[in-house]
């Protein structure tokens, strides 16, 4: 049987004597990989006829202008139709299994004398928790019009983000659309990527209904990944310092490493590996170490204050492309730091002088603390004032005198049994004695 998803294009535009390659897109499965993919044309009374399919049937009216070509290592197989005819026009199906009514897309192919430029649907694969980039092309050269990023639905495009500052409940802290460069083209960056992130889309600028410069974009998710699970917080206190692990592939060629603060799809640039410091975060912010070899690049935050709460991506940027995770912090003013148990985990305390730890004559540090976020490792000292014994310790008078108490209480009933059971024991040696006597 067929499985999990499959996804295309809902519309689909050719011109008379033209050709047009449409791309079907199916979850990287061993039943979907070796099933049969087919291609078919829904006629007036709803049946769908097969225009072609993997087991080598072509249809006469189809024959010669027609292919199927299936690559199942990139969880795909694309139809191209030439010599497009204006009867061509219609609403077909691409799909997968024994017969025409089992997993499949429907989309619309409408046959025009002057179709203009058509752009192909790009396939961009990802791991599961990594990061991708998405490359819009050159638009609004002016930079005056929003730029977008939506998911294709059955009838229309469902916004993800904006430059107006919209993003989608489930992609807050995780979706970046760049600054336009000159040439008016820009970037979609996504990190922490899920199954569910799987399906079409689409970038452009202006208004959703628009087609100014749209590019289409199949995005595809592994379900398997070598990246592990990770927690995305990290604690802190106003006053306090934190320091983590940013990781990347040590063997690509990494032209800036950087951390930036993330708001509402934007992140403006807080400190990066060649010395830049945002001027609002001099002397509390830096790139404290670089390890080449294993990939990772460490951040410190120090004094901390409560505005430094949110979200804030590590990035490492190789051409065009850059692979990111993001964070998030959480700035507390209580005296003492309260761990989240689902994102922190708390070794047995221990007074540190490594680098990592910034301490006073008032402060102590407890370090121990891993955190890891996407593809990002933690290793965090926070730095919690000193609280009076009264408030972590019970002094070892009140356990006895609680100890001492509970015995009191119990001396009622244990001091009656103990003189009932010395009166038994000895009622029985008296008569054991009586009996030898009166034997003798």
């Amino acid at each position: 049987p067929v499985s999990s998803t499959l996804y295309g294009a809902r519309f689909l535009t050719g011109e008379i004597g033209g050709s047009v390659t449409h791309q079907c897109f199916y979850s990287i499965m061993p039943a979907n990989k070796h099933d049969r993919k087919y291609w078919c044309k829904i006629a007036g009374s709803g049946v769908c006829y097969t225009v072609i399919s993997t087991t080598g049937y072509t249809s006469k009216d189809h024959a010669g202008r027609v292919s199927l070509k299936d690559i199942p290592q990139n969880g795909t197989f694309m139809v191209t139709m030439t010599e497009l005819k204006k009867s061509d026009t219609g609403t077909y199906r691409c799909g997968i299994g024994t017969t025409n009514r089992d997993l499949y897309v429907n989309l619309n192919l409408t046959v025009l004398a002057d179709a203009g430029a058509l752009r192909p649907t790009e396939l961009i694969q990802g791991e599961l928790r990594g990061s991708v980039t998405v490359l819009c092309p050159p638009g609004d050269t002016q930079g005056g019009e929003k730029r977008f990023w939506c998911k294709l639905g059955r009838t229309s495009c469902a916004l993800i983000a904006d430059t107006n500052g919209y993003v989608g409940k489930s992609y807050q802290g995780r979706i970046f659309i760049t600054p336009q460069e000159s040439s008016g083209a820009f970037k979609i960056l996504i990190n922490d990527l899920k199954k569910e992130d799987s399906g079409l889309y689409r970038c452009g600028t202006g208004s959703l209904s628009s087609q100014n410069s749209p590019r289409m974009v199949a995005l595809q998710v592994t379900a398997a990944s070598t990246l592990p699970k990770r927690p995305k917080f990290l604690s802190g206190t106003v006053g306090g310092s934190l320091s983590w692990k940013c990781h990347y592939d040590p063997k690509g060629n990494y032209e800036k490493k950087y951390l930036c603060r993330w708001k509402e799809a934007s992140c403006s640039l807080l400190v990066d590996a060649d010395g830049f410091v945002h001027e609002s975060y001099k002397g509390r912010i830096q790139i404290a170490s670089s390890d080449q070899e294993n990939g990772t690049y460490t951040v410190v935050m120090s004094h901390l204050r409560e505005e430094d709460a949110g979200w804030y991506w590590c990035g490492a940027k190789n051409g065009h492309t850059e692979h990111t995770s993001s964070v998030k912090l959480r700035i507390q003013k209580e005296n003492c730091s309260s761990q989240d148990p689902e994102t922190s985990t708390l070794v047995k305390p221990t007074l540190s002088s490594s680098p990592t730890t910034y301490s006073t004559p008032t402060q102590r540090s407890i370090t121990g603390l891993m955190y890891v976020i996407g593809t990002v490792t933690e290793s965090t000292s926070t730095l919690l004032p000193t609280a009076p014994p009264s408030t972590f310790v019970t002094s070892a008078s009140k356990i006895y005198r609680k100890s001492s108490s509970r015995e009191s209480h119990l001396l009622p009933v244990v001091l009656p049994a103990l003189i009932l059971l010395i009166f038994v024991t000895t009622l029985a040696l008296v008569k054991i004695k009586l009996r030898k006597e009166t034997g003798k």
